[in-house]
C-alpha cells in the first residue's frame, strides 16, 4: 500500500532518512531532527510532501519518497523534484519503489508537472538499473553545483539590499 505522509509516520521517516544515508556512505550528513521534519512536511507552509509504502499483510513500513514542486523557466511550469526514494533492503525487489515512483508520476499528471526529476549516485549500479529500466533518462551532461558552509556565508556576505518584500520561505 502507498499512502501519504501523516505526523506519526515522523520517526519512522527520520530512521529511513539515516538509513538511505549509511548506505550512501555519509551518515553523518543525515542531521534532519524529527521537529524539523515535522515542520517541513506538516507546518504552516510545508515545503515538501512524502509517501509511505506499506506492508499490505503486516502494516510495516517498507519504504518512502519525499518530494517537492519546482518551477522551470524554460516550460513555464512546475515540476517535481525527488529528494529521496528508499525501500528498505528486505524490501527491495517486491515492487514498493516501482509503486512508489508511479504514485509520483501520477500526482505530476494529476497536477500537471511536466518533469518528474531526482539525482542518483553514479556508483549506485542497482538503482541506475532500476531507474532505467522505467524509461528514465539520465542527464550526463548536467553536474549538480551545491553552495554550504563557510562558501556559503562568504558569498551571502557580498549580498546588496534586496528592496521590496522578502520571498521563497
Amino acid at each position: 500500500m502507498i499512502r501519504s505522509a501523516t505526523p506519526d509516520d515522523i520517526p519512522e521517516i527520520r530512521a529511513m532518512i539515516r538509513e538511505l544515508a549509511a548506505y550512501e556512505r555519509a551518515v553523518e550528513q543525515a542531521r534532519a531532527t524529527e521537529e524539523q521534519l515535522r515542520e517541513a512536511l506538516f507546518g504552516r507552509h510545508p515545503a515538501a510532501f512524502a509517501l509511505i509504502a506499506e506492508d499490505d499483510g503486516t502494516g510495516e513500513v517498507m519504504g518512502y519518497a519525499l518530494w517537492f514542486p519546482r518551477f522551470s523557466t524554460w516550460t513555464g511550469t512546475r515540476g517535481m523534484h525527488l529528494e529521496d526514494l528508499y525501500v528498505r533492503p528486505q524490501a527491495r525487489g517486491s515492487g514498493y519503489g516501482k509503486a512508489l515512483l508511479a504514485a509520483l508520476a501520477a500526482t505530476c499528471r494529476r497536477d500537471g508537472y511536466d518533469r518528474f526529476e531526482w539525482w542518483v549516485l553514479d556508483w549506485n549500479a542497482p538503482a541506475i538499473d532500476f531507474y532505467t529500466s522505467l524509461g528514465v533518462e539520465l542527464l550526463d551532461e548536467w553536474k549538480v553545483c551545491r553552495l554550504s558552509g563557510e562558501s556559503l556565508r562568504e558569498l551571502a556576505a557580498l549580498a546588496p539590499e534586496v528592496m521590496g518584500p522578502a520571498r521563497g520561505g
